[in-house]
């Protein structure tokens, strides 16, 4: 039925959209309302909510609880005097814990602890321990030559700190002889015991039979060990040790010396 606006008949497509939402929830609702959404919204177009914490001037609440710079317990202060501190002491005012009641708010200096902050998460990524899971897939009549070689892939493996993941494809009247898989399974965990383990005994998947090994050192070990090798040996293709070169000073200075009496006196 046609709405009469302003002594104008309209039709219910002249009203706008949210206006019986907005004489519904009111104008303070609505407006919050709409607020989320924008954000929302521009969280999925690829935006990021800012997770760095508020300092100085952008922190908006009365009072604080104030954290030294040596971390000393200050109390509950005003706003204005936690600033005037930060100013005495030629700091920033980092807000810690927003969540608080007061807000815990600490005097530093925030450029290096930002600093601090992105090494500390540099070293942790460097150091961080990735679970890989490699695969290796056998026949289960496979060749003796092929065999070693696989084990060869195997060790490797285990020795980088990754898991492997065995295969036994059957094909054909194989599936018949399911044992034959096992036997070659148990074989091969029982060839590198010594760096692995069985994480996850043989089981049927199919037509394959699979298990995984587990390494007997950590991940983070492995890639220490293996930063070391690598330092090794470019310290040999560098050359000598310090060390080593020491020993060749000390052994050409008694050639010299001996060089020295054979030679002719000069002229006067």
């Amino acid at each position: 039925m046609p709405r009469r606006c302003s002594g104008i008949t309209r039709s219910p497509a002249c009203v706008p959209s949210g206006a019986f939402f907005v004489s519904r929830l009111g104008w303070s609702q609505t407006r919050r309302y709409a607020a989320v959404r924008q954000a929302v919204a521009w969280c999925y177009r690829g935006g990021s909510i800012s997770a760095e914490p508020r300092i100085n001037d952008r922190i908006r609440v009365p009072e604080v609880r104030l954290v030294g710079p040596s971390g000393e317990q200050v109390g509950i202060v005003p706003l204005a005097k936690a600033l005037e501190l930060a100013q005495e002491y030629d700091l920033d005012l980092v807000e810690v814990a927003a969540s608080a009641r007061p807000p815990v708010c600490k005097l530093m200096d925030y450029g290096k602890f930002k600093y601090e902050s992105a090494m500390k998460a540099r070293e942790a990524r460097k150091n961080q321990a990735h679970t890989v899971i490699k695969e290796m897939k056998l026949r289960p009549k496979i060749d003796p030559h092929d065999y070693d070689t696989k084990k060869g892939h195997v060790v490797r493996f285990l020795k980088q700190g990754d898991k492997v993941k065995i295969t036994i494809m059957f094909r054909g009247r194989e599936q018949s002889r399911p044992e034959l898989g096992f036997r070659l399974l148990q074989r091969l965990a029982s060839d590198v015991e010594d760096l692995g383990f069985i994480e996850s005994n043989p089981k049927q998947d199919g037509r394959n039979m699979i298990m995984v090994l587990g390494p007997h050192k950590k991940k983070t070990e492995a890639m220490a060990e293996a930063r070391e090798a690598q330092a090794a040996r470019k310290a040999e293709r560098q050359g000598t040790t310090p060390d080593a070169e020491a020993e060749g000073d000390v052994a050409e200075a008694p050639a010299a010396a001996a060089e020295a009496p054979g030679e002719t006196p000069s002229e006067a």
